[in-house]
């Protein structure tokens, strides 16, 4: 006669997981995506060297006296800095994107159900955006420099500016994360963040707010981005940062941070195309 015990929960065997190895094989998965995408990679280095042939060439004449009191010098380098930081801003698409392709798909919800450390399916995605924005700047710093850039940062003053730009864009991307975790298509996850795209060119990106009317002034010495591309300004060429540094990093962890509690609420939500 045979008899069959339940198993409790407790003698049930416990698989194991490794919170490094994981990160590391979701990190190579993404951005193995991140290069087949070719439109996505395009787009975040095209639009800021459009802007920067764009204004450098079309508008540079006309705008260049303008900006010549600040110190930066020629135009093309108080130019850089805006449209470095919407380099930036602009992985907030492909961050978003990308996620929302994993979460529509229901891929996010099949690596919940295997045996991975759950929290390095987001942080992978956030690095390799960070990977990406970061060489995306490169190649975009590399065409000032064609253009004849002529920064004054000294090795210590470029660490700075690395470190700036990561953190700056490690923050950007949770939040482009939560945009596409959030979204319920493809397209509106694409679609959401490119207002925040356009911001810095709404600061002091293209033209001191000295020059420019009351109210838009006002808007743009207050808005996120131009103390971000004050501080990058300053550290590049050697112009006053007085306090935008302390204010740059507050907008930047405040959207980190609000973007890490969004990314988490979205993420463990309930979802109808989730397996039972």
């Amino acid at each position: 006669m045979t008899t069959s015990a339940a198993v409790s929960p407790a003698a049930a065997p416990q698989v194991r997981v490794y919170p490094l190895r994981d990160l590391s094989t979701m990190l190579r998965r993404n951005i193995k995506n991140q290069l087949r995408d070719k439109v996505a990679v395009g787009a975040i280095i095209g639009i800021p060297v459009l802007f920067l042939l764009l204004f450098n060439y079309v508008f540079g004449g006309a705008l260049g006296d303008t900006v010549k009191a600040g110190g930066s010098g020629s135009y093309v380098n108080y130019l850089l800095p805006g449209l470095i930081i919407m380099t930036a801003a602009s992985q907030l698409i492909g961050t978003s994107t990308l996620t929302s392709v994993d979460m529509t798909g229901g891929i996010f919800n099949r690596f919940r159900t295997m045996a991975i450390y759950t929290p390095s399916i987001l942080v992978a995605r956030v690095l390799s955006s960070v990977i990406q924005a970061l060489l995306s700047m490169a190649v975009v710093i590399g065409i000032a420099f064609l253009m004849g850039l002529s920064p004054t940062a000294t090795f210590l003053e470029w660490l700075a500016i690395l470190g700036f730009l990561a953190y700056v864009s490690f923050t950007l991307c949770w939040l482009g994360l939560a945009f596409g975790l959030a979204a319920k298509s493809v397209g509106s996850a694409s679609n959401g963040p490119f207002p925040l795209v356009l911001l810095p060119l709404v600061g002091s990106g293209i033209v001191p707010p000295e020059s420019m009317s009351a109210g838009v002034r006002w808007f743009a010495e207050y808005q996120p981005f131009t103390p971000m591309i004050d501080t990058l300004r300053g550290l590049m060429f050697g112009t006053p940062v007085g306090n935008s540094a302390i204010i740059a990093l507050v907008w930047s962890t405040g959207f980190g941070v609000l973007g890490l509690f969004w990314s988490l609420k979205a993420f463990n939500r309930e979802r109808p195309d989730r397996p039972s």
